[in-house]
Order: C-alpha cells, then sequence, then structure tokens
C-alpha cells in the first residue's frame, strides 16, 4: 500500500503553499536546455526548486512528451517528426524493446539525485494513458464519442489499441522512476475532460468513461500500490462532477485541479483524506491584462478562506506547471511570491 498518507495531510494542516515550479528555476540557469538531459544537473535544479518554494516535495518538470518520445521513436519514427506524429490504420499491439530516451533517463536520474542527496520526497512524473491515446490518434474525440454510443469500428478498435500501446511506455517510464527511487508519482490526464466525454452522455452511461479513462488508470494505480508509492491526480481539464468523483476512487493521496473548477465545491465530491491542491490560473500568470498581481491576491485569499470553511485538507498552489515565459518571468515570479504571501 502506498506510504503514510498522514505525510500529506499534515502539510495541509501546516498550511503549505506552493507552486509546481521546476521551469522557473530552470529558466534562470545558463544552457538550460541541455541540464533538461542531464540527471544530476536537473536534480540540482529540482532541489533548488523545492527549497526556494519551501516545500518538502520534488517535483520534477511536467513534460508530457517524454513518453510519446520514447514510444514512437523506439518504432523507428525520426526525431523530427515524433512530436506531429499519428498512427494511421494499424496500431502496434507492441513497443519494440528500446532503451529510454535522454530525456527519461535524465528524469529517472534526477530522482535518483534526489534520493540519494536530499531529505526532499521524490516525486516522479507521467502522462495519463487517455492523455498519451490522443497524442498517438489524429482525430480520437470521434471514436471516443462512437463508443459511447456502443460503436465498435475500426476507428474505435484503433483508440483501444492505441491506449494499450501507450500503457506500456508508461509502464516502462514509472517502473524506472519507481527503481530510482520515487516516492510518490504525479500522473497527469488533461485530456480526460469534457471535449471527450460530455456531462450529459457521461450522465446517462459512464462505461466508455471507464473503459478509456479508469480502466487503464486503475491498472496503473495499481502498480504504484505494489512498489508502496504515492499516487498524485493533475488533471487540469475542464471536468464535471461525476468525473471528480470517478477520480477520487483511484485514493490518490492529493488531487490537483485546474482554476475552472471551484475546489471548495469539489471538497464536498472528494474524501477528506486526500489532499486538494491548487488551483491559481498559473496559466495567465505572464499577463498584467489578464492576471494582474491584485487579483492573484484576491483569488489567494477567497481560497484560502473558501477552503478553511470547508475543513477540507488543502494546499494553496498552481492549477498546473508554472512556465517561464521569456520577457515576463519576474512578473510571474511576483505574482507566485504574491500568493506564497497572501
Amino acid at each position: 500500500m502506498p506510504t503514510n498518507r498522514d505525510f500529506y495531510l499534515n502539510m495541509a494542516q501546516q498550511g503549505l503553499r506552493m507552486p509546481i515550479g521546476t521551469d522557473l528555476v530552470l529558466a534562470e540557469k545558463p544552457g538550460h536546455k541541455a541540464i533538461k538531459n542531464d540527471g544530476r544537473r536537473l536534480g540540482e535544479v529540482v532541489a533548488e526548486s523545492a527549497r526556494r518554494w519551501q516545500t518538502p516535495l520534488a517535483m520534477p518538470l511536467m513534460d508530457l512528451m517524454i513518453e510519446k518520445d520514447w514510444l514512437v521513436g523506439a518504432l523507428g519514427v525520426p526525431h523530427e517528426e515524433i512530436a506531429t506524429y499519428h498512427f494511421l490504420g494499424h496500431v502496434p499491439e507492441k513497443m519494440p524493446e528500446a532503451p529510454a530516451t535522454v530525456r527519461a533517463r535524465a528524469t529517472s536520474d534526477a530522482i535518483q539525485y534526489i534520493a540519494q542527496n536530499s531529505d526532499l520526497l521524490p516525486c516522479g512524473m507521467s502522462i495519463g494513458p487517455f492523455s498519451l491515446m490522443t497524442k498517438l490518434i489524429a482525430d480520437p474525440i470521434t471514436p471516443v464519442f462512437m463508443a459511447g454510443l456502443g460503436e465498435d469500428d475500426r476507428e474505435v478498435q484503433a483508440v483501444q489499441a492505441a491506449l494499450n500501446l501507450g500503457m506500456q511506455v508508461i509502464v516502462r517510464n514509472v517502473s524506472a522512476q519507481i527503481a530510482a527511487g520515487a516516492k510518490a508519482i504525479v500522473v497527469c490526464e488533461p485530456a480526460a475532460n469534457t471535449t471527450y466525454f460530455s456531462p450529459n452522455q457521461f450522465a446517462q452511461d459512464g462505461a466508455v468513461f471507464e473503459r478509456f479513462v479508469m480502466n487503464p488508470n486503475r491498472q496503473l494505480k495499481a502498480l504504484l500500490d505494489q512498489h508502496g508509492v504515492d499516487l498524485i491526480w493533475h488533471d487540469c481539464g475542464e471536468l464535471a462532477d461525476d468525473m471528480v468523483r470517478q477520480f477520487a476512487t483511484l485514493n490518490p493521496v492529493m488531487m490537483s485541479f485546474g482554476s475552472s473548477r471551484l475546489l471548495w465545491e469539489d471538497a464536498q465530491l472528494v474524501p477528506k483524506d486526500i489532499v486538494l491542491f491548487g488551483n491559481l490560473p498559473t496559466k495567465k500568470f505572464y499577463s498584467d491584462d489578464v492576471m494582474p498581481l491584485g487579483q492573484v491576491q484576491a483569488k489567494a485569499q477567497e481560497l484560502l478562506k473558501r477552503m478553511k470553511a470547508t475543513g477540507h485538507p488543502f494546499i494553496l498552489g498552481s492549477e498546473c506547471d508554472v512556465l517561464s515565459v521569456p520577457g515576463s518571468e519576474q512578473r510571474i515570479k511576483q505574482k507566485v511570491a504574491a500568493f506564497l504571501n497572501a
């Protein structure tokens, strides 16, 4: 079973506030692109980020291309074509044996650095199975919808095959991070949202959501439980209440949602032994027009007040990873500081 859930509940009780902000620290470094591929130097950045934001959680970069790069590269697709590559027709049943990519190895090596050289909690990172599938199929929306109507044509079968194939690389990547010393894995499933599963369809029959989202993630959760590793669930997509309820059945230690969710309402949907994290609109921090400093402070104060009233364990944080935007770096950091000190 996972490690002591009280660790996360205590962080919430003590009033921890934190961004997922490793990218902000990385962008300060000369040659930061090369650091992504150097496990030790990346580990040093992760540790520096955790200490700067005064959190015991050593959060890696939220790089959701790692698994696709590894999988599609193993199938022989040239590197420059991987980002836009989609399966057309046939989807292979099995991922070939292939060594981890440089980025995947660097992520695991950074976790190992944290585990061996700090008292921080080493966290790993993985894209969720459904979200990876959407990167492998050119038009996944239509077949997912048709599956909800009971269809099982070639396109629906391709989605299922891509899910199965994607799980293979996710298991490899997560297993490597666990072997490196990860004590928690952040599973990022932003595509599991109302774009793919309408609330009306979900209310009538949640079987397709169970098939394509929950079932593979339950398999991933079983892998984590087998190794005593905690699940931190992240989904910053537009969600229906029933989706939040379903995600909670995975029994993560923390749940992180985008700013479209009202966390004080989600507190009624989620058991009290699951910490809610977030969900300030940090994607907008780069712009003073759409998110001025005063509004950051006001939203932070509102979240703190409303979540305290619910009595639900809560960590004030970012809705997603806080990316460094060229030309706006200092303003973004000022806004992060504003919510940390609200």
